[in-house]
């Protein structure tokens, strides 16, 4: 028996765009859908061989729907144009691959697949249907099968009753009653799937209930009855056509040859190299480790245009529901050299997420998940028991000897710990490698990894459990669709580490950062989230109430001045205060042309008038109320205690970040910052230590400068910002007063953050002309640091990177902007990068060292968080003078520097007082 294919091409085309939107060729023509289109249809080819394939697209110009309901698609948004231009590329590039092209005038695409389908069928065909559309699996029968694009799942009659809890031939109705916001049907308001399966599960069609519509009682029955008048209608529109007219019949889709002479022409022409060797006769199939090449200057590492490591055909991914099953892959994670880990979960709060599966995979294309705690309504499969299952792995997962991979694994350290696992041989993680391989190029989310280096759309979070209010917890997610989007997760994460290690195996540095740093913190920092810090819940909403008091007090005096009252939250009402009442000058416009009232706007109005600075000052206490004093009571665990999440691949100079809460950003310059502080308190009988680097960016710039006198000012210990102004103004060091320390201190702060005169005059409420004239002293003071400035500025340019001590790079592709402003940005970039990477680097490694010294002492001293340059631990009162060297010695031999590292030590009740 003959099979046909049918290619939903439209389907292809928007997925294929989503994944690689901004993909061009040299020339600057957008490829992103061309090439995404190409590869799975390729893919396709290989796997099925098809004798018998059509693909089909849909014509421009409306369809005999339009006529019906002049409003139908009326609210979707215009094809984008860089969209638009890929369609007759496309088609040509199908045509030379040898599959026939169908586009008929005046029918969509589905109307065209409806109708081969049932004449494919009726001449005894069996029926292919490849496509991420839904509605047609109304086409489904015992002899036509829908497939979907995304995760290759097959469907037959009784598939689609479990999947949607009706029959194939029930779709349309099943349509009509939800309606479509998409493609602008009506439908009964508040009807979803649920209840659209059961009103034709109990009345069997469309007709069947209307004709009970006065039987279904509640606000739901009273929709149907309101739109009982439109549902005919919306039935005729979610109805696929299958008598259309067309040019062919199933039995001429002949697929051919390929057209190499216009194949090898469209390839060239959009820089498909990976499709181009493959014309000239080599392997077909990519290795699983593709080499990565370096781009031009500025850009890093990017792929060449290569499709998945593993095709389509190649993938098998098992669910484990038996004992034999789960003694199969027990045996081979066993003899596995890496195994591949991921964890299912019902929350992303790794402090409190429960367990509902686990996937593994030891070789691409080969990949199991575990259910464990699904709540599956749709047809409940066997899951094993999970104390049973934990048991089984523990020897396995706690075994250092075999190596772990994961994807973010932090957090599945956290849930196994939880639940009673200590995952040991955690020697890679694929996030971490590609930030240290490129930690510009793209995010580091396995989703944006699998498009940018592998090609591959992965099946979503979303295409699983759905969006908005109505989506489902993982445990709710049917097990047959939970098991292959976890086990795809497990799999591409292998695959995206085997493409990506080798790339940076091949640069020692790097590869030197990721193993000594990066890799040996996970589990540093899974243990500080783990202890978490105290908080005094009371003093917090104390000082909430005083916040409140100083916003109203703030209020009032913003009243007072402007003569009237007005919103401070209001941009429009600030707006028309202080350009058209006040006549304060616009100095900052937002993107529409309109005045701005943003903090860069009303700090440069500061010295015109009073009013701005209360505005800032009114949105920096709300902003500390709302983030800090109201929240973080609400995040405390049983034990008084809150965790919050260290990020190693946000940043792109290396520095950890923290969410939830994040511990970064609370002001220390500020008073009501170093209020909330001291919220943070110790146990009874145990007291806070801050450890913080002295100055170490400073200390950082005067090694790699080596400029002399400002390491000269370090090796004597004196205060470099006295010595500074000394050296600038030049006087001598006891003669300089605060207001010239104050200056001398924003010049060297400044100047590694890339402040010119603008910034200066500004920060210190001066001239541009003294601002200059203090720049240029402070150069022919430091004359080291100008040359390193510019010899920075030179080599990031040439190269497009700059390193930090160690060798971690930032790329700074931004150096090859026509913008001056943009490029001026990026060099700022280059200049702080080095200090900034650096300091991060030398912390980790304090971290590192101090971790491995204070291991096996928890019930004396614990490292709870970094902040920037600061680490802070909880220490029994009686054991202070037992680690405080120890701390400031492992602290300054992080690294060996041209200058001293300072560290400066306070001990507390609270973090305020520490630090």
């Amino acid at each position: 028996m003959s099979t046909l294919h049918l290619i939903d091409g439209s389907s292809y085309f928007y997925r294929a765009y989503h994944a690689h939107p901004r993909w061009t060729s040299p020339s600057g023509e957008p490829t992103g859908a061309l090439f995404g289109v190409v590869l799975m249809l390729k893919r396709w080819l290989q796997s099925e061989q098809p004798e018998h394939i059509a693909f089909v697209f849909d014509a421009s110009g409306g369809s005999f729907r339009n006529q019906l309901y002049p409003e139908y698609k009326a609210h979707r948004p215009p094809m984008p144009d860089e969209l638009r231009a890929q369609i007759e590329p496309l088609l040509e590039l199908v045509r030379a691959l040898g599959v026939p092209v169908l586009r008929v005038s005046g029918v969509e695409a589905d109307d065209v697949i409806g109708t081969l389908a049932r004449q494919g069928e009726a001449a005894g065909m069996q029926v292919l249907i490849s496509t991420s559309d839904k509605d047609l699996t109304q086409l489904v029968s015992a002899s036509i099968t829908w497939i979907n694009t995304m995760s290759d799942e097959r469907l037959d009659p009784a598939g689609v009753a479990k999947k949607f809890g009706v029959r194939p031939d029930q779709i349309r109705d099943f349509l009509a009653l939800m309606g479509d916001k998409v493609d602008n049907i009506p439908g009964v308001p508040k009807c979803g799937e649920v209840t659209a399966a059961k009103w034709l599960r109990e009345y069997h069609s469309l007709e069947g209930v209307l004709a009970n519509a006065d039987a279904i009682a509640g606000k739901i029955g009273e929709n149907l009855r309101a739109a009982r008048a439109q549902l005919p209608l919306a039935q005729r529109l979610t109805t696929v056509k299958t008598d259309c007219e067309l040019p062919v019949t199933p039995n001429d889709l002949h697929r051919g040859p390929p057209d190499l002479i216009p194949l090898r022409a469209l390839y060239q022409r959009f820089d498909f190299r990976q499709f181009l060797l493959e014309l000239d006769g080599a392997d077909a199939k990519p290795s699983a480790s593709p080499r990565l090449v370096r781009a031009q200057t500025g850009t890093g590492f990017v792929p060449p245009a290569v499709p998945d490591c593993v095709s389509q055909a190649e993938k098998h991914y098992e669910c484990i529901t038996t004992e034999a099953q789960l003694e199969h892959w027990l045996a081979q994670l066993r003899k596995a050299s890496l195994i591949c880990l991921d964890t299912e979960t019902d929350a992303l709060d790794a402090q409190q997420a429960g367990l509902v599966g686990l996937s593994f995979a030891i070789e691409p294309g080969r990949a199991c998940y575990i259910p464990l705690a699904h709540r599956d309504l749709a047809g409940l499969l066997p899951q094993l028991n999970m104390q049973s299952v934990l048991d089984r792995l523990r020897p396995v997962l706690e075994d250092p000897a075999i190596a772990k991979l994961g994807q973010h694994g932090k957090y599945d350290m956290h849930v196994l710990r939880r639940h009673g696992i200590q995952v040991q041989g955690y020697q890679h993680d694929a996030m971490l490698v590609s930030y240290v391989l490129n930690a510009t190029f793209t995010q580091h989310n396995m989703d944006a990894m699998a498009a940018k280096y592998l090609g591959r759309k992965t099946i979503t979070f979303a295409e699983v459990a759905g969006k908005g209010a109505k989506q489902l917890s993982f445990a709710e997610v049917p097990i047959v669709s939970a098991a292959e989007y976890a086990a795809e997760d497990a799999d591409v994460t292998l695959s995206l580490f085997q493409t990506l290690y080798p790339a940076l195996s091949a640069e020692p540095t790097l590869l030197a950062i990721y193993r000594e740093i990066e890799i040996p913190l996970v589990p540093v920092l899974a243990r500080m989230e783990a202890v978490g810090i105290r908080l005094d819940v009371e003093e917090l909403r104390r000082q909430s109430l005083f916040l409140g008091h100083e916003m109203q007090r703030l209020v009032s005096e913003a009243h007072a001045l402007a003569g009237h009252s007005f919103s401070l939250d209001s941009p429009k009402q600030l707006q028309s205060l202080l350009f058209d009442t006040l006549k304060l000058p616009v100095k900052v416009k937002t993107p529409s042309g309109q005045a701005s009232t943003n903090e860069e706007a009303l700090e440069a109005l500061v010295d015109q008038h009073p009013l701005p600075q209360l505005i800032l000052d009114y949105r920096g206490v709300a902003k500390l109320k709302s983030t800090y004093t109201d929240k973080l009571g609400l995040m405390v665990d049983q034990a008084q205690r809150v965790h919050t999440s260290f990020h190693q691949a946000v940043a792109a100079t290396g520095r950890l970040s923290s969410s939830d809460p994040n511990l970064q950003n609370i002001p220390i310059r500020s008073e009501y910052g170093r209020r909330i502080r001291r919220a943070f308190v110790a146990p009874p009988g145990w007291v806070l230590v801050a450890a913080d680097y002295s100055q170490i960016e400073l200390r950082i710039m005067a090694h790699l400068s080596g400029d002399t006198a400002m390491l000269d000012a370090f090796a004597r210990g004196v205060d470099i910002h006295r010595a500074t102004a000394a050296e600038v103004i030049g006087i001598a060091a006891e003669a300089v007063n605060q207001d010239q320390r104050r200056a001398a201190k924003a010049i060297n702060f400044g100047l590694i953050y890339g402040m010119g005169e603008f910034g200066l005059a500004r920060n210190l409420g001066i001239g541009r002309i003294q601002a200059r004239d203090y720049i240029k002293r402070y150069f022919e003071r430091f004359p080291g640091v100008e040359r390193y400035m510019q010899d920075t500025r030179k080599r990031a340019h040439e190269q497009g990177y700059v390193e930090t001590l160690f060798g971690r790079r930032l790329y700074l592709p931004d150096l090859q902007a026509r913008q001056r402003t943009t490029v001026a940005a990026a060099e700022r970039a280059a200049i702080n990068a080095p200090m900034q990477g650096t300091a991060a680097d030398i912390i980790k490694r304090a971290m590192l060292t101090l971790d491995q010294w204070l291991l096996g002492r928890e019930a004396e001293i614990r490292m709870l968080l970094q902040v920037h340059d600061e680490l802070v631990f909880e220490v029994r009162a009686d054991c202070i003078e037992s680690y405080r060297e120890g701390i400031i010695a492992r602290m300054r031999g992080a690294a060996e520097l041209k200058v001293p590292l300072d560290v400066e030590l306070g001990v507390g009740n609270n973090w305020g007082e520490a630090h």
